[in-house]
């Protein structure tokens, strides 16, 4: 249910750790005709973000920042403040990305995207949905510190065709499977993720570690409207 303020559907409440002006100034231009977005805090580091307590339900976050903080710690202090976290950046560093990721980001949106681009992610990071773009993606193909789960080749197949979108039903079918045993297969296949530190609770999260793990490609980037 869409949280609502005085009767009406309140705006998603953004912060924005960033230092450099002219990238706040942006942002802030982006989301300011976006009814449903309110960016209500930018802040200069990740601490001084925290220090305010603000009420978000979403932080955009910048990997380089002046301070020299490491952005995997960044994403782990924003958690425990209790604070989803979408990552803003040139995207120029995928080791920088790939720390992010594995500290259980939302998605990844390069600062040279479009400006519909930018606010779609956003709006679904603001809203609990994880935003998966080729970015977030190629930076973690093949990420070697990513554990290998052992999937049966039965388990990947199974994992394939759901993750990229198939029903259990349908996947029943196309493997000759009963639909049960599809769904004992599904559990099993989270649970090895979840004993390997990459839980997959989540429809979307079957799909990212069939991604990172290459059951899946990379997707490609969306086309520009």
């Amino acid at each position: 249910m869409e949280p609502t303020y005085q009767g009406a559907v309140r705006p998603r409440r953004v912060g924005l750790v960033e230092d450099h002006e002219s990238v706040a100034l942006g942002l802030t231009s982006m989301l300011a005709p976006e009814p449903d977005l309110d960016l209500v805090i930018t802040a200069g580091t990740v601490a001084e973000l925290l220090s305010a307590a603000p009420e978000l339900d979403l932080v955009v976050l910048d990997l380089r920042l002046a301070d020299g903080s490491a952005p995997e710690d960044n994403v782990r202090a924003l958690r425990e403040g209790g604070h989803e976290v979408l990552v803003f950046t040139g995207a120029d560093n995928p080791f920088l990305v790939r720390a992010a990721a594995r500290a259980g980001v939302l998605g990844v949106v390069r600062k040279s995207e479009d400006v519909q681009t930018v606010v779609s992610a956003v709006r679904s990071a603001a809203s609990g949905e994880q935003v998966v773009t080729t970015d977030w993606a190629a930076a973690i193909d093949g990420d070697p510190q990513l554990p290998d789960v052992g999937l049966s080749p039965r388990q990947q197949e199974v994992l394939t065709l759901y993750a990229s979108g198939e029903k259990a039903s349908r996947v029943a079918r196309m493997t000759g499977l009963s639909e049960q045993t599809v769904n004992d297969y599904l559990g099993r296949i989270r649970q090895k993720y979840a004993d390997a530190g990459r839980p997959a609770p989540t429809k979307t999260d079957l799909y990212k570690r069939a991604v990172e793990d290459g059951w899946l490609p990379v997707p490609e980037r969306n086309p520009r409207a």
